[in-house]
């Protein structure tokens, strides 16, 4: 009910929030409406503290009503107003941020003021609510209470993520606390900044300057100057981050408890956490500091309410009082007294009658001592709710655990009797994420926990970021496969919160499957996607194969039984049937459990939470680069630019460790780590190291020398690597050749014992091992490549015949078939290569630049050919040809990638590229201005659009490069063009005449025009190129790494003989792979199907290598200058805490000495008297003394 009633709440504030000023129409004021006389002022003062001049004239027109009324009371005597006093403070002179200000009537519904704070002003959501009630006016603050407030409560409050609530004015403690928030805030990070938030509530009627804050539209912000900062005053405090004004009609009067009671009450009813996500309420303590009599009504309501106290014993006043009453009255009796009609407990007589002692000796000028009495034993009655704290003695250094202890203490007494007594403990800890608390007091291995005490505060850790408690009750007995089903890991991604771009993201996928009809009601709501009733498990699905593309097959397919559907419409039919049913999955166990949880937190961003499920998840070098895939992709969509940032900066991260790991890997064992990179993952979708590598673009990873090894010896097969190009050119002419080269066979691999070839004779074996290496392919595509280029040529140039019946040639017919076998392997490549859908298929095809430049050469040929077989577009069909040859030729780059220094210089080219396309635009912009402006200045009239063109564009652009035709622009000069200045034949075409009078300007702009150009354009594209050349030469290496992968792949992939041969090739695959059924083995190269013993054996061993890994890192890592600076600073502490404990002892011995000393004056007196008396005469005389006070006290010393 209290998630439904926030709910609501929020949907008003959000209602009214599209308006203008919104707040007066939801809060109200309270105005005194009946002037009730006060006999002590001769009628000038009402009773509720206002003049009468202040009172309008409803309030004084009543005479007769007032005339009996003997007390004023604000529920019957003021009435509800639109507040007039709310938005931003601006405190004059103080260098603070603004805080937030609201008048309000003290009947106002808390749920109402609770979502307007943190929705609209967007206070942190607490895990912590202290309550400070009493140290008002101006008595002055203990020094040691100071000090529990500033060392204590604060530094508490900080590490919790508390709101601190007191009065917010500059008196008493809540100035304290004010001074106490500011220093902590100064001195702590930017982080933890936001975690405090310090609220005042203070009646209305005694702030100070309040007409300052009047301003019926809202005030943004309102000027609040306060003179002399430095004394106490009712003024608010600048050190506050919001203030609640309750107004109850009165003026000049302290109050204002009543609302602050209900308002503590409703947050004490909250769930902690994202959304309400958390396992507990919000925990609400009340902390009394001195304090005055009529505070025990206060107290006593509130402790009937199950509200714990913590009373500071030694601050004086009321808290004094109740600690001396709870101390020494703790061990009197409570026995059942019935009377007549009264079936209650009650107190004992002797204990009435020393409460009333107590009363008469700490408020002695109380008259209604009798009434005090009542409240005091109804408030021993519910001691179990209330903490003595005794500060003077204890100091402030331990405060958290000992608001902890009193929270623990007040919520067993609450929960049931079958509840675990630590859970609170441990949920209260889980909250305030104070995993040092947990570590030392529960999980210190006295404590035997089940896994039903831990479940609920994991799933609170793992909504709420708390990765150090994950990992901490994993390690105390919660079984991840028992914890995490199906259903569980919806409701995860159910509390995703909102704002992110996985929210988004889940949100139009759930649009996509609703429908257009249901997306506009949807997206209305304030909780669309949260409160939905929806299946989040098939957005999830959707949105990680948006991310993860065609890499790897689409996620928890499987688990909604959408793995045998391939079309994008049946799956959301299916998954809304399925949404409809009982959704039995939810109770299934999830598979893979560290890797689902992995994914989710790298959905959220959550650095440390990835890193540890990284750390327990399986296939360590691929769940990196998993993570770096999704990350990446994920800061592509990210629109605000520090999230990107950090988004980069993780993805980075895992590469790193990627790296790493597999450097571990690969020092460890050559032959396993190589079957890592292409072993096929269950986990992952069935992809790879190497395909996600590629997909997440890790550069890095890629550059690594194992894997480079891994390539090289996929590129050269089973030939030496040394073995010399120029001899196998030779073998391409020659075949018998093949038999002298050097070949080497790597021994048996443990893993790959399946797929090993049969046997076959020398010769042919070595046919075989020569022809099937993808350096002979790549070399013979590379010289039927060059001559497919020199036949093309000789066609154009040489044998090009007019078409049909005439041509074309029959070079021309064997340059059609050549390009039609580069079509057929082009169609094989794409459509049968892979277990892809076609979809998949053809986006991965068109996502290459290099097929896109083959697709349109083959297009150009096709149109090309088609026109030259027609006399009307046989030119056309010529000159489309000729373009074709250039974009034919042009495709040599991306062959010549392979090359060592080429493929660098390749890259190079292609980024310089990017830099031109800038360049132009800078240069297009000044061209148009200048071409423009010269040729109107030089012609006054030309309609020619031929002339136009070539002197705006064309002439500018060659001034660039120094042909100036100084004749023609400059007057001065003899121009032998004819001319004329007849309109008429200017018309018709003939030249224009130069204008005269303008030329002087046109030679300026020329000036110009030629040093803008030629030195500072042409500089600034030296300088961008130098800049990405210096950038790419750097790492020049590493990018070409990564582009060969690539290229071993395609020619890895591609039959042994090039076009025009190919197509026996083709012949040859259709044959085994088609009609015979005959596997490929070459696939096992790059992707490897492990299972039963040659799976495990390869996790353990990849496992053993994560855990040696994690091992040298944790080591690095503590040998940090970091690392030893915090264990230092750790141990300082311990010192510092153990004088501490030494100068108790040494307080306490002194006050022993003390006792003692009196004890042995008291028996000496004794002895004496005794001695001198003659009614007692003693069987034998007194002991003689051993040693004086002297020598007692260095030896108690």
């Amino acid at each position: 009910s209290s998630l439904v009633s926030r709910v609501q709440c929020r949907s008003v504030v959000c209602g009214y929030a599209l308006q203008n000023s919104w707040i007066p129409k939801i809060i109200k004021k309270r105005v005194c409406t009946t002037f009730v006389e006060d006999s002590f002022s001769n009628g000038a003062l009402c009773q509720c503290g206002g003049e009468r001049e202040a009172h309008g004239s409803v309030a004084l027109g009543d005479y007769f009503s007032t005339a009996i009324v003997n007390r004023w009371d604000s529920a019957q005597h003021s009435s509800e107003y639109p507040t007039d006093a709310f938005g931003e403070l601006q405190f004059t002179g103080a260098s603070k941020r603004h805080s937030y200000f609201l008048r309000l009537s003290w009947d106002t519904p808390p749920s109402m003021v609770y979502t307007l704070m943190t929705a609209h002003w967007g206070l942190p959501l607490p895990n912590l609510v202290v309550s400070v009630v009493g140290g008002e006016g101006r008595t002055k603050v203990k020094t040691w209470v100071r000090e529990v407030l500033r060392q204590g409560l604060v530094k508490a409050s900080q590490s919790t993520g508390a709101w601190i609530l007191t009065a917010g004015l500059r008196e008493g403690v809540g100035r304290c606390v004010g001074e106490a928030v500011r220093d902590h805030a100064t001195a702590a990070s930017s982080v933890s900044l936001n975690k405090v938030v310090a609220l005042g509530i203070a009646p209305w009627g005694l702030v100070d300057h309040r007409q300052q804050l009047v301003n019926p539209q809202g005030s943004f912000p309102a000027k609040y100057y306060v003179k002399n900062m430095s004394q106490d005053s009712c003024c608010l405090d600048n050190n506050y981050q919001a203030f609640l004004l309750v107004d109850d009609g009165s003026v000049g009067r302290r109050g204002g408890t009543e609302f602050r009671a209900k308002l503590e009450d409703y947050i004490s009813h909250q769930r902690t956490g994202i959304w309400g996500s958390g396992s507990i309420n919000i925990p609400v303590l009340c902390m009394l500091i001195s304090g005055e009599a009529s505070m025990l009504e206060r107290v006593d309501l509130s402790l009937k309410k199950s509200m714990p106290w913590l009373v500071l014993a030694g601050s004086g006043g009321l808290a004094d009082f109740l600690s001396d009453v709870l101390d020494n009255l703790s061990s009197a009796p409570v026995v059942q007294s019935s009377g007549e009609g009264d079936v209650e407990a009650g107190p004992s007589v002797d204990l009435k009658d020393k409460v009333a002692e107590r009363v008469k000796r700490h408020f002695p000028s109380e008259a209604e001592s009798d009434k005090l009495v009542e409240r005091a034993l109804s408030i021993y009655q519910n001691r179990d709710f209330i903490t003595i704290y005794h500060g003077e003695q204890e100091g402030p250094n331990d405060f958290d655990t000992v608001l902890l202890k009193a929270l623990v203490g007040a919520s067993k007494h609450r929960a049931s009797a079958d509840a675990s007594p630590y859970n609170e403990e441990l949920k209260l800890a889980v909250t305030w994420n104070r995993v040092d608390i947990a570590k030392s007091e529960l999980f210190n291995g006295d404590i035997h926990w089940k896994y039903e005490d831990l479940e609920d505060s994991m799933t609170d850790a793992l909504i709420n970021d708390k990765p150090q408690f994950v990992r901490l009750f994993t390690e105390n007995g919660l079984n991840i496969l028992d914890y995490l089903t199906y259903g569980r890991l919806e409701s995860l991604y159910r509390s995703v919160p909102d704002g992110t771009v996985l929210y988004h993201l889940l949100q139009r996928r759930l649009v996509e499957r609703l429908g257009t009809a249901a997306s506009e009601n949807l997206l209305t709501q304030t909780f669309s996607f949260v409160c939905y009733p929806t299946n989040p498990f098939f957005q999830v699905a959707r949105v990680l194969e948006l991310l993860m593309g065609d890499i790897c097959q689409p996620f928890y397919y499987d688990v909604l039984g959408l793995e045998q559907i391939s079309s994008k419409r049946r799956a959301l039919r299916h998954a809304s049937k399925l949404l409809r049913g009982e959704c039995l999955y939810r109770e299934k166990r999830c598979l893979f459990p560290w890797a689902s949880l992995f994914v989710w937190s790298v959905l959220q961003n959550r650095s440390e939470m990835a890193t540890f499920f990284w750390e327990m998840t399986g296939e360590s070098v691929l769940s990196a680069l998993s993570g770096c895939k999704i990350l990446r992709e994920l800061s592509k969509l990210e629109a605000e630019a520090e999230n990107k940032l950090s988004m980069k900066e993780l993805a980075q991260k895992f590469e790193n460790v990627a790296h790493d790991m597999f450097s571990s890997c690969y020092r460890s064992n050559e032959s396993r780590s190589f079957t890592l990179l292409i072993r096929k993952s269950p986990v992952w979708g069935g992809t790879t190291c190497l395909q996600m590598g590629m997909g997440a673009d890790a550069r890095l990873f890629f550059s690594h020398d194992g894997v480079q090894s891994l390539l090289s010896q996929i590129w050269w097969g089973d030939m030496k690597r040394n073995t010399d190009v120029w001899k196998l050119l030779l073998t391409f002419f020659c075949p018998v050749l093949c038999i002298s080269f050097c070949y080497q066979h790597s021994e048996d691999d443990e893993f790959r014992t399946d797929t090993l070839p049969p046997k076959r004779p020398f010769i042919v074996s070595r046919w075989r091992e020569f022809w099937f290496a993808p350096v002979t392919a790549f070399l013979g595509n590379v010289l039927m490549y060059f001559l497919f280029l020199l036949l093309f040529a000789y066609v154009l140039l040489v044998d090009f015949k007019p078409p049909p019946p005439s041509g074309p040639a029959i070079t021309e017919y064997v340059l059609y078939f050549w390009v039609f076998t580069i079509v057929c392997e082009e169609i094989r490549e794409t459509f049968f290569l892979g277990t892809m859908t076609m979809r998949q298929r053809i986006r991965v095809y068109i996502q290459d630049v290099w097929n896109n430049c083959d697709l349109t050469a083959i297009v150009l040929f096709i149109i090309g050919v088609i026109c030259r077989m027609f006399t009307w577009s046989y030119g056309f069909g010529r000159d489309v040809l000729c373009v074709d040859y250039m974009v034919f030729t042009l495709r040599l780059i991306h062959i010549f990638a392979i090359h060592k220094q080429l493929g660098p210089k390749i890259i190079i080219v292609g980024k310089m590229m990017k830099d031109i396309f800038f360049f132009l635009f800078f240069l297009m912009v000044w061209l148009m201005a200048y071409g423009v402006a010269n040729q109107a200045l030089l012609y006054s009239y030309d309609p020619s659009l031929e002339r136009i063109f070539r002197r705006v564009f064309y002439r500018p652009y060659l001034h660039i490069f120094g042909q100036i035709p100084v004749e023609e622009m400059d007057v001065g000069k003899q121009w032998d063009m004819p001319c004329t200045d007849n309109v008429t034949l200017i018309q018709s075409g003939y030249e224009p005449c130069r204008t005269q009078y303008s030329n002087w300007l046109v030679v300026i702009l020329l000036i110009v025009y030629l040093l803008v150009t030629n030195i500072l354009l042409i500089n600034l594209l030296i300088a961008m190129f130098s800049s990405t050349f210096s950038e790419v030469q750097a790492n020049s290496d590493i990018y070409w790494k990564f582009q060969r992968y690539t290229l071993v792949v395609q020619y890895h992939s591609r039959p042994s003989l090039a076009p025009p041969f190919i197509i026996l090739s083709h012949i040859n695959l259709f044959i085994k792979r088609i009609i015979r059924k005959v596997p490929s083995i070459k696939i096992h190269h790059f992707v490897l199907q492990l299972r039963g013993k040659a799976a495990n054996k390869l996790m353990t061993w990849e496992t053993i290598q994560k855990e040696d890994f994690l091992t040298g890192q944790n080591t690095i890592q503590k040998s940090s200058d970091s690392e030893r600076l915090k264990r230092m600073s750790a141990k300082v502490d311990g010192v510092l805490k153990h004088v501490t404990e030494s100068r108790d002892f040494d307080h306490r011995l002194r006050a022993l000495e003390n006792e003692m000393e009196y004890c042995s004056n008291a028996l000496s007196w004794i002895v004496d008297t005794l001695a001198q008396g003659s009614t007692f005469k003693p069987p034998r005389p007194p002991p003689t003394s051993r040693g004086t006070n002297e020598n007692i006290k260095p030896a108690l010393r």
